[in-house]
């Protein structure tokens, strides 16, 4: 068989008109790619299907051309870490039952931003979608989401119809499958104006040893390649190449082809029957013998190469054996559609009759959804080719190493510049804040913020209690938890094992220092964590920044990159999972530097968790890590920087604050001091230090039951200044009884917490000398102040 229709020769053509072949096609390969396939890698005229098929594995979303240099410099192993950030989910140990059988979590990162521009609510929904299926590849069952947004100007009528166009994916989605929302984050920032981001996390369990991975095992060659699931058709087509691009207005209508369509139901369906394959294989000792992943980016050909070349081999696609929604498809169409609900196992051939009588026959895939099935369509080869053959011609023929390795760029740079302070060491800006009267209603305008206000009405769109694993809802502790292992098909003696999830990152930081910002994303999910009274294990990052081809922007991720590496370094906590995210931007501009983080907690006993509600009156209130007076990066600041949104005496154009500073050694005792203390049942309730500051988490923590504070400022000065900044730090309850004990242990590990006052049964929130107001003023303000915006 040979090339005989199809090819596009570059010889002898202009820039031109290669140019506008590449764009006409659809093609995501630059002018010097597409000349580089055809002269140093084929060294022949490519087919449409090479040029479309390395224009999707050469692209950001696939090959991590521009970023795969400072990916490495991340942590990815550990003691406990089963596998790192290699294949579609990471893996983390978390329990072992009495036969030493270890039991783990599957945790999946995930970004869906230009889709979701577009098409808000498929773009959302079918970033869960093909979420939580990477888990699912992994052999785990699927047991929480978490999403972490990013919108506009929260009074922009586009704004508010992509939120809700969002919001209603991602519960459109997950709703159906029967997957309970354990955490999330939302921001609103004009920098997102013209591109939202909409990450997603998802987590899994398995047992250790029933973990499938995503490649063809050792002796494959002779393997069947089994796709499964829906027909293929058009959607989706070119989506990885359109998520390695700026947004372009004028390409609205166009772009939306390249999002794909979600069927929730076929994917509860799929999930459910993969779920029910790993047992049959785990019970016959095969799992290890089959690779298995779902079909993302690139549809069929990726999963195909990916699978093959991962293992060491080669593949084979026969294009006239899939299955399709209609005929007429273009073969390089079919080859490389995004088609969701999709899934590819590289099969010996003994067990292949298994796997197809499992999904056609037990699981009626043909009657469950139109057109839906499992057929083989192709080979693993040990030849380390990658073919495809359609209407009997070969239309990909190519080392399948080149295919997956795409193409490797050592992009330029220029570090971000540092601010310059006006003053001189070791001082500090007075804070604009006016007459002590004057900070109540500062409090509340914060309280009412829509990036702080209460997220009810998001978290009330989600099913967060499916499944009965929930013990502790988003919004109730400064993470979700879970109890993943709570039902009787697991040993006994993890039952108990908790897991904990929060998602953290603050464009106003990272605008402002995006080193910094991106440490402090990191810190954040880590106080998080210990304030729900969880050990922090892992985490997975979602980098979302602007077009690498300028070197501005290179230099703001290059940064982002070093800040999240020297957080992970210093805190211990290795990175298992995650995704790039460039090219967001747009004609208006690049986003704020985005590293979205999520972190994952282990707690022993779930019910040791720690939530944010003071419990007890008379119970002491201690503070701990100082504040600083740096109140830069805060939404204080924003507010400043609005000037209406605040008292007279604010002046509007004020100068910027300091930005906080980062001590890990204090961090890491403080965290060691609640994590111990919280075992020995001497905490009641902790908090973290972050939106609105300190004068906020006081605020929020007398929310749940109505139990008030009485506080003083243990430092002279300006009030605002220690109330409003968001350095890290925790709030804690502490046991009467156990105060001293507290106290001692304190000292044991270094940290000097400071005594701010008392929880008190009156219904009030005093800070003396400041404010005295009403718990109903204030939960009033918090609970109407984003809903009141969205109306």
């Amino acid at each position: 068989m040979q090339f005989t229709r199809n090819v596009f020769d570059l010889q002898g053509r202009s820039d031109q008109e290669i140019e506008a072949f590449l764009e006409g096609s659809s093609i995501g390969l630059t002018l010097q790619e597409a000349k580089q396939l055809q002269f140093s890698i084929l060294k022949r005229p490519p087919s449409v299907a090479e040029f479309v098929l390395f224009g999707i594995e050469g692209s950001e979303h696939c090959s991590y051309k521009s970023s795969r240099e400072h990916l490495s410099q991340f942590i990815t192993q550990g003691p406990e870490v089963v596998l790192g950030a290699k294949e579609d989910a990471g893996v983390i140990r978390v329990a072992r039952d009495r036969q030493g059988r270890g039991y783990c979590v599957v945790m999946s990162h995930e970004s869906h931003n230009h889709p979701s521009q577009i098409v808000p609510y498929e773009g959302a929904a079918t970033g869960v979608g093909g979420n939580v299926r990477d888990i699912c590849c992994m052999g785990g069952e699927v047991v929480a989401l978490a999403d972490d947004l990013r919108f506009g100007a929260i009074e922009s009528p586009r704004t508010r119809w992509i939120y809700d166009g969002v919001v209603s994916g991602i519960a459109g989605y997950g709703n159906p499958i029967g997957v309970p929302s354990l955490a999330g984050g939302l921001q609103f920032d004009r920098g997102y104006q013209d591109n939202c981001l909409v990450t997603v996390v998802s987590l899994g369990i398995l047992r250790e040893d029933h973990l499938l991975h995503s490649y063809a095992p050792p002796g494959a060659d002779g393997y069947d390649l089994i796709l499964v699931g829906k027909p293929t058709d058009s959607s989706g087509f070119g989506g990885a190449s359109f998520a390695s691009f700026d947004l372009d207005a004028e390409q609205h209508e166009q772009n939306k082809g390249a999002v794909q369509e979600p069927n929730a139901f076929l994917g509860r369906h799929l999930l459910q029957a993969a779920g029910a394959l790993s047992e049959k294989l785990a019970e016959r000792g095969a799992h290890h013998r089959v690779g298995f992943k779902d079909l993302g980016a690139g549809g069929i050909a990726c999963a195909s190469v990916e699978i093959a070349d991962t293992g060491g081999y080669g593949a084979e696609v026969m294009i006239d054996q899939v299955h399709r929604d209609a005929p007429g498809l273009p073969a390089h169409v079919v080859l490389c559609s995004e088609t969701q609900e999709r899934y590819m196992y590289a099969s010996p051939p003994d067990l292949t009759p298994l796997i197809l009588e499992h999904y056609n026959q037990d699981f009626a895939l043909p009657q469950v959804s139109r057109g839906a099935e499992a057929r083989v369509i192709g080979k693993i080869t040990d030849s380390p080719r990658f073919r495809v053959i359609a209407g009997g011609e070969v239309i990909v023929d190519a080392p399948a190493c080149e295919v997956t390795r795409g193409f490797l760029y050592n992009r330029p740079f220029v570090d971000p510049p540092l601010e310059e302070s006006p003053f001189p060491p070791g001082t500090l800006p007075a804070f604009p804040g006016g007459q002590p009267g004057g900070l109540e209603e500062t409090l509340l305008a914060l309280l009412g913020h829509e990036n702080i206000a209460s997220r009810k009405c998001l978290y009330d769109r989600y099913d967060k209690q499916v499944q009965g694993r929930v013990m502790v809802e988003a919004g109730l502790s400064d993470s979700g938890i879970l109890a993943p292992f709570n039902s009787g098909e697991y040993p006994e003696e993890i039952r108990q094992v908790g897991l904990t999830l929060t998602t953290d990152q603050n464009p106003r930081m990272n605008r402002r220092d995006p080193h910094l910002g991106a440490v402090l994303a990191v810190v954040e999910s880590y106080t998080n964590t210990v304030a729900s009274g969880a050990r922090p294990v892992a985490i997975s990052d979602c980098l979302c920044y602007g077009n690498p081809e300028k070197p501005q922007q290179m230099g703001l991720f290059v940064a982002g990159c070093r800040g999240v590496a020297e957080a992970c370094r210093e805190l211990s906590i290795p990175v298992i999972a995650g995704n790039v995210s460039l090219y967001n931007e747009s004609l208006s501009g690049s986003i704020p530097p985005s590293p979205m983080i999520a972190c994952l907690g282990q707690l022993e006993d779930y019910r040791d968790a720690l939530t944010q509600n003071f419990l007890r009156a008379d119970s002491p209130i201690y503070l701990l890590l100082e504040r600083e007076g740096r109140w830069g990066g805060s939404v204080f600041e924003e507010l400043l920087a609005e000037g209406d949104a605040l008292p007279g005496e604010f002046s509007r154009g004020s100068l910027a604050g300091p930005l906080p500073r980062v001590d890990y050694g204090k961090i890491r005792a403080a965290g060691e001091l609640i994590l111990e203390a919280s075992r020995a049942a001497l905490v009641r309730a902790c908090h973290d230090i972050s939106e609105g500051g300190l004068g906020v988490a006081l605020c929020e923590m007398t929310f749940g039951r109505s139990l008030g504070c009485a506080v003083s400022l243990p430092v002279p000065g300006d009030p605002g200044a220690f109330l409003f900044e968001e350095s890290p730090g925790f709030v804690l309850e502490i046991d009467p009884a156990g105060e001293e004990a507290f106290c001692a242990l304190a000292r044991k590990k270094g940290v000097e917490p400071v005594l701010l006052g008392r929880t008190i049964g009156e219904p009030r929130i005093i800070v003396e000398g400041v404010w005295d107001m009403t718990i109903e003023r204030a939960r009033t303000r918090w609970e109407q102040g984003l809903m009141e915006k969205l109306l």
